[in-house]
């Protein structure tokens, strides 16, 4: 998939309306008294910009020049440094807090996801903070996805229906396609995301290499210890100083 569209993106803070996960995750940077904060796929930058206040500055990062354009067109946009690509384009200075939020972990390839820890690593201050959350395998969210029957909403751009396929390529990678069909022209948007399901005891061992501890791994954004059946898996980790990882 080369971006999202434009018209979907217009729904995406609606869909994913700010909650307990941003909360969560503000008390993160509060509760360490972060004055730089980075959001690694930052997207709409719905939570990004509620990071933003005197004296802390807030960069967020987002591969989706749709994403990011609706990102610096909303309120308080301009409190915050936008920036197209992914851990590569990591500004080269400090931070106290990273965050990945919305299951971004997961939209980040094999390939490429131990260097974005790495990168993260290096981009964090001594006992600096990164907190991310996953979906557990062990749940099998993709299942529900696959049985789920087609849904009908209104929309800015008219009624749309909305249904998927999913197919399991193998073991922990899930291509999910999503289809999007505009009732009142007709038009059709199909996209592809490939996720990544990892295990919790990969994640730990992978986050141990790039440099992290790991202070707790939650079931919900109460800080409640994950279990084998939880539903999604929340990383709260700092970074022990430099790294030797390859």
């Amino acid at each position: 998939m080369d971006d999202y569209d434009a018209r979907l993106v217009e729904l995406y803070d609606g869909d994913n309306p700010d909650g307990a996960d941003h909360e969560f995750y503000r008390q993160v940077a509060d509760e360490i008294d972060a004055r730089a904060i980075l959001d690694l796929g930052c997207g709409t930058g719905i939570l990004t910009v509620t990071f933003a206040r005197a004296a802390r500055t807030v960069v967020g990062i987002d591969p989706s020049p749709n994403m990011l354009a609706y990102a610096t067109n909303r309120a308080n946009g301009r409190s915050v440094r936008w920036m197209l690509g992914d851990s590569r384009d990591i500004p080269a200075e400090p931070f106290d807090c990273a965050v990945m939020t919305g299951n971004v972990a997961q939209h980040i390839p094999d390939s490429d996801w131990e260097r974005t820890l790495r990168d993260i690593s290096e981009a964090l201050r001594d006992d600096g903070v990164l907190a991310f959350e996953s979906r557990n395998p062990q749940a099998r969210a993709w299942e529900k996805w696959a049985g789920a029957e087609p849904t009908l909403r209104d929309t800015v751009n008219g009624p749309l229906r909305e249904w998927y396929d999913v197919n399991e390529t193998e073991p922990g990678q899930i291509v999910l396609t999503a289809h999007n069909r505009l009732e009142d022209t007709g038009e059709q948007i199909t996209e592809q995301l490939t996720l990544a399901f990892r295990e919790r005891q990969l994640i730990e061992q992978q986050l141990r290499e790039a440099g992290f501890v790991v202070e707790g791994v939650w079931s919900d954004w109460n800080r409640t210890p994950s279990t084998d059946g939880s539903p999604i898996m929340v990383f709260e980790t700092h970074r022990v100083g430099s790294t030797t990882a390859a």
